[in-house]
């Protein structure tokens, strides 16, 4: 008999059931009246919940029929098949029951997970990648709307199960994750939302099926823990869900002998554990629905009808998928003649049942329309997921450059580089490879789970041979159970693995528990689902659209819990370099930190291009403050001398803008009639033309009554009277330029044979460099050198670019700005030029500060573009002077460094060293001979500048001399140019 005429027949059947619709009664007088016209038999099978697909025959619509006629069975549970099948049999099924039916549906991420041409909802484990409640409440929201629109009064959903086991071959995709607090937050907020709109959630799998290794669908999992642990773990989020309203709780198939240690007694039939503790313990007043009574975990220890009994006897509201309605029936009524059970039992939970049912609203007529079903079913699915696609990409791992080249793939994608796309477990193009096609002009390999290693091998030497910026690696239909290793053949494994290199970015579509695969990539990213619209946010993110703001939601390869970069594209992401042999720099260092020579540092060296030691240290502040980072940024101080002014003036002289022989005057037409005009150019490089060491500007400009700012020289907001930034809320007027450019011009000029550090000598040569090039001067250096070598957060003005957690404060200055001095340069008179000058103002970190300095070391040459000659930075890094141990610019060893007590800046650095200290704590040097650069960058002026422990502990020499003993302990030198002693 087909289906359709078995409607018919039905259809035609008396509508004795329709007295119970349409029914105003209050939900207690609804409730006896329905009890009242059940038989014994009746009230028992109203605790049964049956099998119902809609992809099945008519021999199953039959049998399904027949338990709703004949036994006024209590709630159907739907499975398999499709809306519109599903709401034809609903309408059907509802229409042939005495009994309004509770229809109940396993859907955990949607309807979408039972039936065709409904789009799912995002696996749970997938939301755990995000904190975002607001999410998950929305969904719930959507889900329960969706359920209630095909006419589902209960969705077993959410699994609050905390995945604490990876091995767990059942419960994996299915959780929010291993921490018990997100799993309890995401719970609350997908059952709320759920039962906001109306339908019954159920929290499973009680009391917690995520420490197994065994699927209870095949046999019954034991977990051995005691009591207090599952207290601390496991019924955690059941607590604060029943606490929240949850509705209802399905119970597992466990084995727990802390809990029940009767042989072969499953949670799911223990009163231990649904009386004891689920409704004495916890408190819960709802529904219990057992797990499916059919799975083997239970079933072959109790089968027929012994399984229901067992389960009513424990505890148990409603009997999940019992094996056979008849048999449940009659052993049940035999467990009440043999007085395991009594019918008053038995009345109390079917009147609990009819509670619910009036509280769902089955006690009104439910026909479900098929108008615009499926469209109206999948209305919100797409937006959900496109908002959880960008909130749980979760960036796992950037490649960590070990040298200052750029011979790694860099993010974001552009069209510009040379581009391929490997979709692995895939032999054609999907909509991720799509887009890289489209977007970026990628070329596109295909390899699937069932290729040989032949055809890997081709695409290998295909890709080496194509020389390409960037191999997308995209890991596709993973399967979302363990089995058979996710699917993932071995061939697929070591074809990767081929492919793994530092220009190859691994993105892993679906479970993020299959990444185990794939610890060793260089660049790893978790996209966790493999639809159009996760494959897309995918392709989005490589372009640089968003920030990557998922964290993990369990532990995988050496990642936990919670990991996750946040790292806006572009900006090198960097982990620490320096193994056991450094152990003594990191004793150093901590020692200095210690005796409070300086909260915290960043401490790189590199030698023969390598880096082979980069670490943070410390604190920002002394005080409770976050940890120093290896991208902090640093105020430079006087390292600014050589890194800004110097670097601009050598690329002035090799291009022939500027003579170093010629005077002052030559280029900066203020100085004439001045006895600054005849000052030659090589003397101020040197520090002996004879200017004043520094001129305390500021003082003028403090109001001698109060002791601060005078206010008719600072305003606390910019304007055109007042343009320059002095520090926050501290704007100088424009005016004064010229007022600190005449005391530079009246201070007194000393002996030009002497040796005088002088800050002056650097703003005049920053003057020089704006005068010839036309540029202020942080403009012409960053577009000559900092933006060529991709050096991100090197420049002044750092506070333009980059949040003030990001840069490491000064000083706690009592005297002149009155402030915390975080992103406003140090010094008062850089700062009084509005933080651009030449003697002081740049910042940095470590790592871009050292793609200047190897440059240095390569000659000139950083990633195949040349930025200086080689004879440029030799004259310019010899010793120059007979008088100092100056170079033109840049400071150098003592010239009796061997012999001397006090060895500057450490005893075994070569003659050739070049490089330069800076009053906040920081230094650079740099050795052609034994190709060894060194970067020490520190706050030691935090919180006064009046502390000198950095240098009385010589700490920056002792790093020094000691990372030169690790590496040249079997001595070898690189390929420096020759020193050039004068």
């Amino acid at each position: 008999m087909r289906i359709s005429k078995l409607l018919a027949i039905f259809f035609l059947a008396p509508l004795f059931a329709q007295a119970q619709y349409h029914s105003r009664l209050s939900e207690e007088k609804w409730v006896d009246s329905v009890f009242k016209k059940l038989s014994k038999d009746e009230r028992i099978a109203q605790l049964m919940v049956i099998r119902a697909h809609s992809n099945l025959g008519p021999d199953h619509v039959a049998k399904v029929a027949n338990d709703i006629q004949k036994y006024n069975v209590g709630a159907l549970c739907f499975f398999q098949g499709g809306p519109v099948r599903q709401a034809n049999l609903t309408n059907y099924y509802q229409q042939i029951a005495k009994t309004p039916l509770m229809v109940t549906i396993d859907g955990e991420y949607g309807l979408g997970m039972r039936l065709d041409s409904v789009t799912r909802f995002p696996y749970q484990l997938t939301l755990g990648a995000t904190s975002d409640t607001g999410l998950v409440y929305r969904m719930g929201l959507a889900v329960g709307e969706q359920h209630k629109r095909l006419g589902v009064h209960v969705n077993y959903a959410p699994v609050v199960d905390i995945n604490n086991n990876p091995n767990n071959p059942v419960i994996g995709y299915r959780s929010f994750g291993e921490d018990k607090d997100k799993v309890t937050a995401l719970g609350i907020a997908y059952m709320r939302g759920m039962q906001d709109a109306g339908i019954m959630a159920c929290a499973k799998h009680f009391p917690g099926h995520g420490d197994v290794d065994v699927d209870s669908h095949f046999d019954l999992p034991v977990i051995k823990k005691v009591r207090s642990q599952l207290d601390s773990l496991e019924l955690v989020p059941f607590r604060a869900l029943i606490k929240a309203g949850v509705a209802s709780v399905m119970v597992a198939h466990l084995s727990i002998p802390s809990i029940d240690n009767t042989p072969n007694r499953a949670t799911s039939i223990s009163k231990n554990s649904v009386t004891g503790i689920l409704r004495n313990d916890l408190g819960f007043q709802g529904l219990t629905f057992t797990d499916a009574l059919e799975m083997k975990g239970v079933a072959k220890y109790f089968p027929g009808g012994t399984i229901a009994v067992e389960a009513l006897i424990a505890g148990n509201d409603m009997l999940c998928l019992p094996a056979s309605v008849p048999e449940s029936i009659d052993a049940i009524r035999k467990a009440i003649k043999d007085k395991k059970l009594t019918w008053d039992q038995i009345d109390e939970k079917c009147k609990k049942v009819l509670r619910e049912k009036y509280r769902l609203g089955l006690n009104q007529e439910q026909r479900v329309s098929l108008e615009n079903l499926t469209e109206e079913l999948n209305a919100k699915t797409d937006a959900i997921r496109k908002e959880a696609a960008r909130k749980t990409l979760t960036l796992l791992k950037m490649v960590n450059p070990t040298t200052f080249r750029n011979d790694y793939m860099q993010l974001p994608l552009k069209k510009t580089q040379k581009i391929a796309y490997v979709g692995i477990g895939t032999s054609e193009i999907n909509a991720f490879g799509q887009r890289l096609k489209d977007d970026l002009g990628a070329d596109t390999y295909f390899f699937s789970n069932k290729d040989d290693l032949p055809k890997g091998g081709t695409i290998v030497k295909t890709i080496q041979e194509g020389k390409y910026d960037a191999v997308v690696i995209g890991i596709h239909n993973i399967n979302l159970g363990r089995s058979n290793n996710f699917g993932i053949s071995a061939n697929a494994i070591k074809f990767w693995q081929q492919l793994n290199t530092d220009r190859s970015i691994t993105m892993v579509f679906g479970n993020v528990l299959s990444v185990a695969n794939f610890c060793q990539a260089h660049t790893l990213v978790a996209c966790q689902e493999n639809d159009d619209i996760f494959q897309n946010n995918a392709a989005d993110w490589l372009q640089g659209q968003f920030v990557a703001e998922g964290k993990l939601p369990v532990r995988v390869c050496n990642w936990k819990y919670g990991d996750g970069i946040q790292l806006q594209l572009g900006e090198t992401h960097l982990f620490p370099v320096g193994g056991e042999r450094f152990k003594a720099i990191d004793s150093i260092v901590n020692d200095g930190i210690a005796k409070k020579a300086f909260p915290g540092c960043v401490v790189l060296a590199a030698k023969d291009g390598e880096i082979v030691y980069h670490k943070a240290f410390g604190t920002q502040e002394y005080e409770p403050s976050p940890a120093v980072q290896l991208d902090d940024i640093f105020d430079l101080a006087s390292v600014t001398k050589i890194s800004a002014t110097t670097l601009s003036v050598m690329k002035l002289y090799e291009d022939g803008d500027l003579e170093l022989k010629k005077k002052l005057s030559d280029y900066l037409s203020w100085v004439k009639k001045t006895n600054k005009a005849k000052l030659k150019i090589e003397d101020i490089l040197l520090h002996q033309a004879g200017l004043v060491s520094f001129i305390q500007f500021y003082k003028e400009t403090m109001d001698k009554a109060t002791g601060r700012p005078d206010t008719s020289i600072y305003a606390a907001l910019p304007s055109d009277r007042f343009p320059l930034r002095v520090a926050e809320h501290m704007y100088i007027r424009a005016d004064w330029q010229d007022t600190i450019r005449k005391r530079i011009l009246d201070s007194p000029l000393g002996d030009k044979n002497k040796y005088v550090y002088s800050d002056n000598d650097f703003i005049f040569l920053g003057k020089i460099v704006e005068a010839i090039s036309g540029k202020p001067l942080d403009q012409y250096v960053k577009e000559s050198f900092y933006d060529k070598m991709n050096m991100v957060t090197t420049g002044y003005h750092p506070l333009d670019r980059f949040p003030p957690a990001r840069i490491i404060p000064t000083e706690r200055d009592d005297f002149f700005r009155m402030q915390l001095l975080r992103g406003d340069v140090h010094d008062e008179g850089a700062s009084m030029f509005g933080g651009v000058a030449g003697h002081a103002g740049l910042f940095s970190s470590a790592y871009d500060l050292g793609k200047m300095y190897q440059m240095m070391l390569n000659g000139g040459e950083l990633n195949g573009q040349r930025l200086l000659k080689l004879e440029t930075i030799r004259e310019f890094t010899a010793y120059k002077s007979d008088i100092s141990r100056r170079g033109l610019g840049f400071d150098k060893p003592e010239k009796d460094n061997a012999t001397r007590k006090d060895p500057y800046p450490s005893v075994r650095v070569s003659p050739m060293t070049f490089g330069h200290t800076g009053y906040t704590g920081t230094c650079v040097w740099v050795d052609p001979q034994y190709n060894i650069l060194y970067i020490f960058l520190s706050n030691r002026v935090y919180p006064t500048r009046n502390n000198s422990k950095l240098s009385n502990l010589g700490v920056r020499g002792k790093v020094q001399d000691e990372l030169y003993r690790v590496l040249l302990d079997s001595p070898a030198t690189g390929p420096g140019f020759e020193p050039q002693v004068k």
